[in-house]
């Protein structure tokens, strides 16, 4: 058989597919449970810099510290699970963000903290790539609301990161971080599931796996790395709306500190309202044709943001979560039809690039801000979704369809 017939007898295999959603609603909940793990960084922020006389310096390098670990690491993890995929390592990782919780409600000064933010960075890392590569096969033909699905967990998950900070490290402080032991046990719970269910789709795989091998490679590897760079800078403005706008909230506009997390937790619900939303409405109009609207549909709104006071901060935020999230799901799946045959691999750079390059800023953002002011840096993340103009030198969805049929 050539290998062009294999590929065809590949792709009609994947087109026949049925999209298994208790599998996609399972490792989307799991998402939800890691990612809230994740998430408590970002939360417990005020309560650390308050503990350890912490500088906005510090603050960014936490982040970048568990952000970091887990950009580095994803795209090795997803090469590695291209080779050969290690499903029952999902649990493991799990496990691994766990021990960074304990590790990170016990810790007594800074060095401690930045190792423990390190284990929930190894825990994401491990879980994301071959996570993704579970959604992308149990989502059948529709990719565009699989991978909606899967990553709308995730977003809700960071989400409810202000709500924990009301509810939680208010009441607890620092130690609470302790009690998410409990998700990051019943996440690996779940995931001995998923990952039993993998096992068996791989082992039925084998019977119609062939190797993919795709033209146009040079125009590919561009397109990625136009992707990379709008992912990159779009993770910079949602780490600095995420981790500075509360301070910005707090100290420019003297609102309290329960108001603030509250206008955080309206930003990042409508990030997963728009998350869910994004990958139907791909699937429809076109996942180029989407990525372009998030980023430079959200640009009059964002320019709202460091002049907007009172209640109208919350309708503006939500609609900047709303519409600039609505992507973060779809360039993940564009990415796969990028580069098909390399799920792990393209989804740990894409995920992985998200959360490292969204730490790198908020260090970059955090030293801006003891330099120039909280205010500043927030006019800064305003001006970022122009970098939406470069998805329009990404290939639309016919060419890349194209170039598909004649692989």
């Amino acid at each position: 058989m050539s290998a062009h017939s294999g590929s065809v007898n590949t792709s009609a295999a994947v087109h026949a597919a049925p999209t298994v959603y208790r599998v996609l609603f399972a490792i989307s909940l799991v998402h939800l449970l890691n990612d809230s793990l994740q998430a408590v960084i970002p939360a417990l922020l005020p309560v650390l810099e308050a503990n350890l006389a912490l500088t906005y310096t510090q603050v960014g390098m936490i982040l970048l510290v568990m952000n970091l670990t887990a950009s580095a690491l994803q795209p090795v993890v997803g090469y590695i699970s291209d080779r050969k995929s290690r499903p029952y390592m999902l649990p493991v990782g799990l496990l691994v963000s766990g021990l960074g919780m304990l590790s990170l409600a016990l810790a007594s000064n800074y060095y401690v903290v930045l190792l423990a933010v390190a284990c929930v960075g190894i825990g994401s890392a491990v879980f994301h790539p071959e996570a993704s590569r579970v959604a992308h096969h149990a989502s059948g033909t529709r990719r565009g609301l699989g991978q909606s699905i899967f990553q709308v967990g995730g977003n809700a998950g960071q989400a409810l990161a202000p709500l924990m900070t009301i509810l939680i490290f208010q009441q607890l402080g620092q130690p609470g971080a302790m009690w998410f032991l409990v998700p990051a046990a019943a996440a690996s719970a779940v995931l001995v599931y998923v990952a039993n269910w993998y096992q068996g789709q791989q082992r039925a795989k084998k019977a119609v796996a062939a190797a993919v091998a795709y033209t146009h490679r040079n125009k590919r590897l561009v397109a990625l790395g136009l992707l990379v760079l709008i992912v990159s800078v779009r993770s910079w403005m949602s780490a600095g709306y995420q981790s500075f706008y509360q301070f910005y909230l707090m100290n420019i506009q003297h609102m309290s500190y329960d108001s603030a997390q509250y206008c955080v937790f309206v930003f990042l619900l409508a990030g997963a309202i728009g998350t869910f939303l994004g990958g139907p409405l791909a699937d429809r109009f076109g996942k180029r044709n989407l990525l372009i609207v998030s980023t430079l549909g959200a640009l009059p709104l964002t320019l709202l943001t460091p002049y907007v006071s009172g209640y109208w901060i919350y309708p503006v935020l939500f609609l900047c979560g709303l519409i600039l999230l609505s992507s973060f799901s779809v360039t993940v799946v564009y990415a796969q039809e990028l580069l098909p045959g390399r799920v792990g691999t393209v989804s740990g750079l894409i995920i992985g690039l998200a959360f490292g390059m969204g730490g790198m800023g908020a260090l970059v953002l955090g030293y801006l801000a003891d330099l120039y002011g909280i205010a500043s840096v927030i006019t800064l993340c305003s001006l970022m979704p122009l970098i939406g103009v470069l998805g329009l030198l990404l290939p639309k969805d016919q060419k890349l369809r194209a170039w598909v049929a004649r692989d």
